[in-house]
């Protein structure tokens, strides 16, 4: 058992933990899965106290593996590392470091100085943990959160398919408001706010929260938009918004939205869902960039009759 199942238990707290990240816990001893945990709500048991319960003297001299660092603050809950080293924890594997100060405060190192011996792993372990809180990573590291450009696109780059409402299938745009409701703000550029008055909500999906719905450029926002206008130098804005609590944006906007913050390398994420048509005509995805644009981890997975391209332009 590894992180890959830390990550994994992580995941069910999708939507609900906010503003805390997602953190799984497993306990291993002799080969065994003794105890599983994963911190489902704010102001309740953290992972690795849920895992360690579930575990009980059985985790004596076993193995924790947790996807973020165990706490070492006082908050609504007590540290982590405190029940670590009650429960005589032998070794703990640690998916990624916490950036945030005030709530880690060197976890690993406590744990190291009590004489638990503590292994932080590397490689695509560790890139599925940070990929699991990258928002709550990009705010503690960069000071603004983390940017996925989403498109919809044909196989020849475009935009639209003429005479069609959409390009891409049923079960591609069922993903998209699923990221929706899984991130913290979602926007447009004012030329998509002026053609299409879009509504940018989650529909159709579980949605614990919607989004905020922001629009990036010069306004006036047209009358009865309930948008966000945001005017300012975008990596200003950005700032503002992480200070704000914004962990995670989504740009759905058109090519000349994307470009701006491509050019100003203020994306993180792409994400390309690829319909099976040549439109031959029509607007591309991206305009002309001054250089290229490099992606790491790229991935492809059927979604319906479409492909969904994802790719890292800067690691979470």
């Amino acid at each position: 058992m590894t992180i890959a199942r830390a990550v994994e238990l992580a995941e069910r707290g999708r939507g609900a933990t906010y503003p805390n990240p997602l953190v799984g816990a497993v306990v291993v001893r002799d080969g065994e899965v003794v105890g599983e945990g994963w911190h489902a709500r704010p102001g309740g048991p953290h992972a690795e106290v849920n895992a360690l319960q579930a575990a009980g003297e059985r985790a004596r001299g076993a193995t924790l593996y947790v996807s973020l660092e165990p706490c070492t603050h006082h908050g609504k809950t007590p540290p982590c590392v405190d029940a670590i080293l009650a429960a005589e924890i032998g070794r703990v594997v640690v998916g990624v470091r916490d950036p945030n100060p005030l709530v880690s405060g060197g976890g690993v190192e406590r744990l190291r100085d009590a004489g638990v011996d503590v292994e932080v792993v590397e490689g695509e372990p560790a890139w599925r943990s940070r990929d699991l809180n990258a928002g709550y990573l990009s705010v503690h590291k960069r000071g603004r959160p983390w940017v996925i450009y989403k498109a919809a696109v044909t196989l020849d780059g475009r935009m639209t398919v003429p005479g069609e409402r959409w390009i891409t299938g049923e079960e591609s745009r069922r993903r998209v408001h699923q990221l929706r409701a899984w991130v913290d703000a979602i926007a447009v550029g004012m030329g998509t706010v002026r053609a299409d008055a879009p509504r940018l909500d989650a529909r159709g999906v579980d949605a614990p929260k919607q989004p905020r719905r922001l629009a990036f450029g010069r306004g006036p926002l047209p009358a009865g938009s309930e948008l966000e206008l945001r005017s300012g130098p975008l990596e200003d804005e950005l700032r503002a918004l992480g200070a704000d609590g914004v962990q995670s944006l989504l740009l759905e906007g058109g090519p000349t939205l994307a470009a701006s913050f491509l050019r100003a390398e203020l994306v993180d994420k792409l994400l390309l869902f690829v319909a099976p048509v040549l439109a031959g005509a029509g607007p591309a995805f991206l305009p002309d960039l001054p250089d290229p644009t490099s992606l790491t981890g790229l991935r492809a997975e059927p979604v319906g009759e479409d492909v969904l391209l994802s790719g890292y332009v800067h690691e979470p």
